[in-house]
């Protein structure tokens, strides 16, 4: 994977599964990292017989790179898109040089298994796949299928959406986060919900008037803008809940911004990233998802392990876990979130809080790691 030792869902998802698989299992974490960057205390690594690599790719020429340019730039813009362009593009974009340190390090680890974290590191292991000849390579795939493929994808440029998907179909297996994702790939792949990755703290008692957000403040991913217009319509007709936003990025500036123009500096808070994140849980009364895209988002399990009512984006995915226990808003609607923030305080608190502790239970960590098991053992 490209990083193990930073903040991250996808950081601490890996580590979660990483640990419980070193409880029968062989586990090495093959990082793009710094060593100096490496911090065994993140995540409770340091409580698993978890083994580092540290690697980082050579290289290349300056006049294969100028070839190699070349062909991608042909493969982008004027050659038919197939499985036979894409397998020349997936060596013109990974040249040689990279591509045997890659398999080189791969190879001397002796390894059953190959996980390769993230679409861009698992089409990797496809162009590898001649020089592991008997090991099984794995893609796990973090983002929703609309994030990666969908128009306007802040990840993969159309050009390339076609290339990502002949790469991945190449592999032993591509593991995707939801069904509704499954069903629109060209080809099959299985679904492995990510587990609860906390330990919870003391369930919510109901009765803060608080509203919890948490998330990376990357560009427009959490919604976090829409969330802060609609706490401002909301708050038009509400003198007393609160909004409590957790996390940090790019677009703090612009988030701080908004609330001093809303004057909502009493009512709307931004707090920095902590490793106790379960303290905001036990102490907001409600979560609130506005994102406009997520491939699995955890922090909905993280909210209703401790008890929370669930404000949410229709995202497929978020139907998916929750049902009809959701209060759905359309993706990005502010109106509608403002419409659903008033709904949310007033609901019978005892009930919902007891079907969301219900809901959370069917993704403990020893339920997801067996099916991790069985395609490892498989």
């Amino acid at each position: 994977m490209d990083s193990i030792f930073s903040y991250g869902g996808v950081q601490r998802v890996t580590a979660v599964i990483a640990k419980e698989l070193a409880k029968d299992c062989n586990v090495t974490i093959v990082t793009l990292d710094n060593p100096s960057a490496k911090d065994t205390s993140f995540y409770g690594l340091d409580k698993a017989e978890i083994q580092y690599r540290f690697f980082a790719y050579p290289d290349t020429p300056k006049w294969k790179g100028l070839l190699c340019k070349a062909y991608s730039y042909l493969y982008r813009k004027i050659l038919p898109q197939n499985k036979l362009t894409s397998n020349w593009y997936s060596h013109s974009s990974f040249p040689s040089e990279k591509r045997e340190a890659l398999a080189t390090e791969l190879k001397n680890g002796g390894y059953d298994v190959i996980v390769g974290v993230h679409a861009p590191l698992a089409i990797r292991l496809s162009t590898c796949k001649s020089q592991l000849k008997g090991v099984r390579l794995i893609g796990w795939i973090h983002n929703s299928y609309k994030a990666l493929f969908g128009a306007g994808s802040l990840y993969i440029g159309p050009e390339l959406q076609k290339h990502y998907e002949y790469q991945l179909e190449k592999l032993d297996k591509t593991i995707v986060l939801c069904h509704d994702d499954a069903r629109k790939y060209h080809f099959p792949v299985q679904v492995i919900y990510n587990p609860l990755t906390l330990e919870p703290a003391s369930p919510s008692q109901g009765n803060s008037k608080k509203f919890l957000a948490v998330g990376r403040f990357s560009h427009l991913h959490k919604g976090f803008d829409l969330l802060i217009e609609a706490f401002h319509l909301f708050a038009e007709k509400n003198e007393e809940w609160t909004l409590d936003i957790v996390g940090e990025g790019v677009e703090e500036a612009l988030y701080r911004k908004m609330i001093a123009e809303y004057g909502l500096q009493e009512r709307v808070h931004i707090h920095p990233f902590t490793n106790y994140i379960q303290s905001y849980y036990s102490d907001a009364q409600v979560y609130v998802l506005s994102s406009r895209w997520e491939g699995m988002p955890l922090v909905l399990v993280e909210a209703m392990t401790h008890g929370l009512i669930i404000v949410s984006t229709d995202l497929p995915v978020c139907k998916e876990i929750m049902g009809d226990f959701g209060l759905y808003f359309r993706n990005g609607d502010v109106k509608g979130l403002a419409l659903q923030l008033q709904a949310a305080t007033q609901l019978d608190w005892e009930r919902k809080s007891a079907k969301a502790k219900e809901i959370a239970c069917r993704f403990e960590v020893a339920q997801i790691t067996d099916q991790w098991k069985s395609i490892i053992y498989g």
